[in-house]
């Protein structure tokens, strides 16, 4: 019987995998991060054009609002051993008439459950947006709206957010309570973690 395979192992091939590459408009490029030692997840949508181009998740200016939320780096963001990033699709999908197309739906049954099963020091996830939170969040399926709000129902093993992309100002705008109630939270709970003090 062969020995059960690595996380690195497992890594390589979804680096290589074309599974999707007859629908997506430009070659497929997974992007991912992740190691054993992560204690925590960060789940998006899918890679944009220009994480797409540079090989790093988050490499944008959500990227910039969502470490500001965590209260992080570049270089902690960036740092596999503290820090895994999967979003639910691995490659860039393309742009609608609305923004970026949805992550690609053979992606996560194809790796997902394998990852998450070799993620075993995981103690908090960040779930952004609505493919993230239906995959993450058990339970009968609510507006991104509704399910941030119930916030706490997942604390403090997940935090549901919504995108951190500048179309998203006007949301920010009218929904105050998310950075003066959820950002102060998540920043407490990242550094508690980063730091080894957190659960």
């Amino acid at each position: 019987m062969a020995p059960p395979e690595s996380l690195d192992e497992l890594l390589k091939r979804v680096r290589q995998c074309t599974l999707c590459a007859a629908e997506l408009p430009l070659e497929p490029r997974p992007v991912v991060q992740a190691s054993e030692s992560a204690r925590i997840l960060v789940v998006g949508q899918a890679p944009g054009r220009r994480v797409h181009e540079t090989g790093l998740p988050f490499n944008d200016p959500s990227g910039d609002r969502l470490r500001d939320w965590m209260g992080v780096s570049r270089d902690t963001f960036y740092d596999e051993q503290q820090l895994a990033i999967l979003p639910m699709g691995f490659c860039y999908p393309g742009t609608g008439k609305s923004g970026d197309l949805p992550p690609r739906p053979e992606c996560a049954p194809a790796w997902r459950e394998e990852l998450l099963a070799r993620l075993p020091n995981i103690r908090f996830t960040l779930a952004i947006g609505q493919y993230a939170q239906a995959y993450h969040i058990p339970g009968p399926r609510r507006s991104v709206t509704e399910t941030v709000r119930h916030w706490s129902d997942c604390w403090p093993e997940l935090v549901p957010l919504p995108h951190p992309s500048p179309r998203n100002n006007l949301w920010l705008r009218r929904n105050p309570w998310f950075e003066d109630e959820v950002v102060p939270a998540i920043r407490q709970r990242v550094s508690e973690l980063l730091t080894g003090f957190g659960p």
